[in-house]
């Protein structure tokens, strides 16, 4: 966003470890009076910087999830294949996160799967079917070392 300031940037940094903290607790944490903070933080909102607030669910153990960091590459780039890609993709439940990349590959995507014969079936059923995949390459985390969403 144009015209950020450094007390937006500090308005940001402590929404990103606590998004539930008080607009009181807030102004104070970065040096403004209350009603000067809620209106930027309504500004950082209604501009798009903010665009939504969220919970961390920390996984049951009973609802253990597997992560599958995916590499895809395109048979073609262009804008038609891109945006056919990723209007395919929004549709994935499984896919947490999807990146446009530069590099070797066009998309890097974060995939949560209930074990490997989930992934698998998301693999043949799925991802393999995505319009204009022409090469898939996947990695299983071994465990979150920093999780910050």
């Amino acid at each position: 966003m144009a015209g950020r300031d450094e007390i937006d940037a500090r308005i940001l940094r402590v929404l990103r470890d606590d998004g539930r903290i008080s607009n009181a607790d807030l102004a104070a944490r970065v040096g403004l009076s209350a009603s000067a903070c809620l209106r930027r933080l309504r500004l950082l909102e209604s501009n798009g910087t903010i665009r939504g607030y969220t919970a961390l669910i920390e996984a049951d153990e009973r609802e253990h999830h597997m992560v599958v960091l995916t590499q895809i590459t395109l048979e073609r780039q262009t804008e038609e294949s891109l945006n056919r890609f990723e209007a395919a993709v929004r549709r994935c439940p499984e896919v947490r996160d999807c990146y446009l990349m530069t590099g070797l590959s066009d998309y890097l995507m974060r995939i949560e799967v209930s074990d490997a014969g989930d992934y698998e079936r998301l693999h043949k059923e799925v991802l393999s079917r995505l319009p204009g995949v022409a090469r898939i390459q996947s990695s299983f985390a071994i465990r979150t070392v920093v999780g910050r969403g």
